[in-house]
């Protein structure tokens, strides 16, 4: 039994735009966990968008089934 493909959205303030790097984990702004990655990229462009003038903020989309069944990315045993 497949489990659902989850992405979870969230953003916040990054040492430097470049990176991944946040200022304040603490701090993080989570946006919502999604059942497909169209909706979830529908929320992280808002957010993105709402911040655009805001060079530090940065939202990213992580894909929670990859993290949660790691053997689905791994090439099958030869």
């Amino acid at each position: 039994m497949r489990m659902s493909k989850l992405h979870l959205v969230f953003g916040g303030r990054v040492n430097d735009p470049r990176t991944l790097e946040f200022a304040d984990p603490s701090k993080l702004e989570v946006v919502g966990i999604f059942a497909d990655y169209a909706s979830a990229e529908k929320a992280w462009r808002a957010n993105a968008q709402r911040t655009v003038d805001d060079a530090e903020m940065k939202f990213v989309v992580v894909h929670l089934h990859r993290l949660l069944e790691p053997e689905l990315l791994a090439p099958p045993a030869a």
